[in-house]
């Protein structure tokens, strides 16, 4: 089973675009991270810029809309993520417990669509599309 750990770290919704975590975060993070990789679990992972240097497009009466960041209204943004494959929700939640996140960080847990989940006219009109790989 895929699972997608979000990073959603404390104020990056209002961090500036040159902020970046200090050598002895990174530090502990690569060790997680190495942890993951060491355990055979790991499929990707990234980190992100704040969105303060991102965009949102939305669809508004069906036309895009650009809107720059930052986003005033929003409180929670995603930092990074790590997409895991594990045996159960509950591995995914004990591999998300060990990461050395900050005090009020918040790593949520989302389980990845297989395409075997969908209808079988569903996975006829999606055929072939998983062997696009970069």
């Amino acid at each position: 089973m895929r699972f997608m750990m979000l990073m959603i770290p404390a104020g990056y919704a209002q961090a500036t675009p040159d902020v970046r975590p200090g050598a002895e975060a990174v530090e502990g993070m690569m060790r997680y991270n190495h942890e993951l990789k060491k355990a055979g679990v790991l499929l990707a992972l990234d980190g992100l810029h704040p969105p303060s240097s991102g965009a949102r497009v939305s669809y508004k009466g069906g036309k895009p809309v650009v809107v720059d960041g930052p986003f005033a209204e929003v409180k929670e943004v995603l930092g990074g993520y790590w997409v895991i494959d594990v045996r159960s929700r509950d591995e995914a939640i004990e591999w998300a417990r060990r990461c050395p996140a900050g005090e009020n960080d918040v790593i949520e847990i989302r389980q990845v669509f297989e395409m075997s989940e969908f209808p079988e006219d569903v996975q006829k009109v999606a055929e072939g599309f998983g062997e696009l790989k970069a």
